[in-house]
C-alpha cells in the first residue's frame, strides 16, 4: 500500500471519507489541502501517494498498454484503500472520490470501472483513460451516484472533447453528472469548482 496522509475524523466516525487523488508532480500533502478548502468538520479524507509523484507513465490519452504496469497498480491502491474502509463498516455510499489533472483521470478510470454508488465522485481537470476511440466495456452502475465533472475549454492537457466524453459515459453508467467547462480557465481549481464540490458533499440542511 502507498502512504497515506488523512485529515479529520476517523473514517469510521465520518460522515463520509473523500479519497483525495493528487496531480503528476504533485504529492499527497497538495491534495489534501483541499480539505482545508472545504471546511467540513465531519468529513474523513485520506490521500494515498503514487510512487514517484505520479499514478502512470504517459499521456491519459496514450494506449491502455503504454501506462501498464502503472496504471493497474495505481487502480489497485484505490481498490485496497476502499476495500479497507470497507472492512472499517464505511461502505462505498460514504466514500467518495477526488482527484485533479492525473489524478482526475484516475478517479474518474477507478469509477467507471467499478462502477456502483458512491458519495461523490469528483474529477478537476480530468477525463477517463485511453486514446481517442477506444471501445469501452465497463459494467455496473453508479445508481444516481452525483459525479461533478470541472475544467477549462482550453486546458492544455485535457481537450474538451474527452471531457464531455467522459460525462457521456459516466450517465451512461448511471451518475448524475453536473459538467461545467470555464471558459480560459488554465490548468487549475476554480473557487466555483470548490464551491460546488463543497455543496456536493455537505450534510443536509440543518
Amino acid at each position: 500500500m502507498s502512504a497515506l496522509l488523512t485529515a479529520g475524523p476517523v473514517p469510521a466516525k465520518a460522515r463520509l471519507t473523500v479519497i483525495l487523488v493528487h496531480g503528476r508532480g504533485a504529492d499527497a500533502a497538495d491534495i489534501l489541502t483541499i480539505a482545508d478548502e472545504l471546511r467540513l468538520d465531519d468529513v474523513a479524507y485520506v490521500a494515498p501517494q503514487g510512487e514517484g509523484r505520479s499514478w502512470y507513465p504517459y499521456s491519459f490519452l496514450s494506449p491502455i498498454s503504454d501506462n501498464e504496469p502503472e496504471l493497474s497498480s495505481s487502480l489497485r491502491v484505490l481498490s485496497r484503500l476502499i476495500e479497507g474502509l470497507r472492512r472499517d463498516g464505511v461502505d462505498t455510499d460514504r466514500i467518495a472520490l477526488l482527484g485533479f489533472s492525473q489524478g482526475a483521470c484516475l478517479s474518474l478510470e477507478y469509477a467507471a470501472r467499478y462502477a456502483r454508488r458512491y458519495a461523490g465522485v469528483v474529477g478537476l481537470s480530468g477525463g477517463l483513460i485511453g486514446p481517442p476511440g477506444m471501445a469501452r466495456n465497463d459494467a455496473g452502475s453508479l445508481d444516481g451516484t452525483p459525479v461533478f465533472l470541472g475544467c477549462s475549454d482550453v486546458d492544455p492537457h485535457i481537450p474538451l472533447s474527452r471531457v464531455e466524453e467522459t460525462a457521456a459515459v459516466l450517465q451512461s453508467l448511471g451518475g448524475t453528472v453536473d459538467e461545467r467547462i470555464y471558459p480560459g480557465m488554465g490548468h487549475t481549481i476554480s473557487a466555483d469548482e470548490l464551491f460546488a464540490v463543497r455543496r456536493l458533499f455537505e450534510g443536509p440542511r440543518r
